[in-house]
């Protein structure tokens, strides 16, 4: 009867501390972080916290916790049985880039337009042009002279000012996605492998689940830089969580 008891009692105990799971918020100096990367290193676990800062995971104490993202310092805690006890509140800090310094220049002065130099000037131009070139300022047909309509036409043809076109961008491809690995130094495959935690053998499946994600072409400009990087984690922090949900299920029929 004591052994069946003792038996209980310790199958008992090791479902709660297999069981258990840590709950908590993430802040940095200013507001809540939402989409960094909380990962359980001792039992290989991963989640990301959500809008308003909060994740859950398993984990049971003595296990390594890790706060990961490319915007912060990594930040790592042992599990202790407060955690399971209290409310979890971790702060991060954030990657502060320091620029090299800048020296500001007052604007050049820009020149002073007067309409009636101007005309005047436009008129010798054309005049000197109609002496050199007078076939040119005649349209067909015109036997001599010049046809003023004509070249007063053709004159304000050269004002008329073009509506810019605004740029139409497609989505990036897996072509345009590998290349850019290749060739950048700064998106290299390093950043891939160590700071977007993307296996080596899977960074051909990464940039084919980025181009299907859908990020735009427009990104690829200097002054988006940020902006793509930004793009890039958090499709990599879905990748990862496919890759181990994926993971399970092959352990769970094998």
């Amino acid at each position: 009867m004591r052994r069946f008891v003792f038996i209980i009692l310790v199958l008992g105990t090791n479902s709660l501390v297999l069981g258990q799971t840590l709950e908590g918020k993430v802040y940095d100096s200013k507001a809540v972080v939402k989409n960094i990367k909380v990962l359980n290193k001792t039992q290989k676990r991963l989640t990301v916290t959500d809008k308003d800062g909060n994740f859950s995971i398993p984990a049971k104490i003595n296990d390594t916790i890790s706060f990961q993202s490319v915007f912060y310092h990594p930040k790592d805690i042992i599990v202790t049985q407060t955690h399971f006890d209290d409310l979890n509140v971790f702060e991060v800090k954030k990657i502060v880039s320091e620029l090299d310094e800048v020296t500001i220049k007052a604007d050049p002065e820009q020149p002073v337009f007067e309409e009636e130099t101007y005309n005047e000037e436009l008129q010798n131009l054309i005049q000197e042009d109609i002496k050199r070139n007078p076939h040119l300022y005649q349209p067909p047909g015109a036997t001599y002279g010049v046809d003023f309509i004509y070249l007063i036409g053709q004159v304000a043809k050269l004002f008329k000012r073009k509506r810019p076109k605004v740029p139409t961008y497609k989505l990036l491809t897996y072509t345009q996605i590998d290349s850019l690995f290749k060739k950048s130094t700064f998106f290299n495959e390093r950043l891939v492998t160590e700071d977007l935690n993307i296996p080596e053998n899977k960074t051909k499946l990464f940039f084919d689940f980025c181009e299907a994600k859908g990020i735009s072409s427009e990104l690829l400009q200097d002054g988006k830089k940020m902006m793509l990087l930004e793009q890039l984690v958090l499709n990599s922090q879905l990748f990862l969580l496919l890759l181990e949900e994926y993971g399970e299920q092959k352990k769970t029929k094998d």
